[in-house]
């Protein structure tokens, strides 16, 4: 099934603007370069209706999705069905893999959300095999009341988790979210 017919399948989804294939595409491209190059095992945590799980497993990757919600991880199901995914319904602070071992962790906009961040970074590293890598999108939205996490906060709270971090900021990259943005909207990819 393509990805216009897996889309199709919830059409009052609002899919953070993938079923755009210009953004799906523009996604697709950063975790190409963000993501392992072999295929590899990929855990996305707060996966919502498995978006990005499904352009993960469609660059051949093997992917646990985990989401709180009941709902978004049968949607995600449906949605990659066939492929080499499991959706599993977790809290994405502790996610219910026991001792399996990833090689990339993939977080999109679900760390400022949690009551404690540093504890879910050194939980996430922990479920990484050496020369994993975690892949965090993250910002902050709105100027009155912001909400997110810095990326001066993220960074701060990673460097003693790692061995290597690198920021990309990404709101300029207006292919991304299918318009211009003006707030801040980044990602950190950092190996352990």
């Amino acid at each position: 099934m393509d990805w216009d017919a897996r889309a199709a399948v919830f059409d009052d989804e609002p899919d953070h603007g993938l079923r755009d294939p210009r953004v799906r595409a523009a996604w697709a491209e950063r975790l190409r370069d963000w993501l392992p190059g072999s295929p590899s095992d990929v855990l996305d945590l707060g996966c919502g209706t498995g978006s990005l799980s499904l352009l993960a497993a469609e660059q051949g990757h093997r992917v646990t999705g985990v989401d709180l919600s009941p709902a978004m991880v049968e949607r995600a199901r449906v949605k990659l069905a066939g492929l080499d995914a499991v959706c599993l319904v977790g809290d994405a602070a502790d996610p219910p893999v026991g001792g399996q071992r990833f090689d990339a962790v993939l977080v999109r906009h679900v760390l400022w959300t949690l009551p404690d961040p540093a504890r879910a970074l050194r939980r996430w590293k922990e479920l990484l095999r050496p020369e994993g890598r975690m892949v965090l999108v993250e910002g902050v939205r709105g100027t009155v009341t912001p909400i997110g996490i810095p990326s001066k906060r993220l960074t701060m709270l990673l460097r003693p988790l790692v061995s290597r971090l690198h920021l990309e900021h990404l709101s300029g990259d207006a292919g991304l979210w299918g318009r211009g943005v003006d707030d801040e909207r980044y990602a950190v990819v950092a190996s352990i």
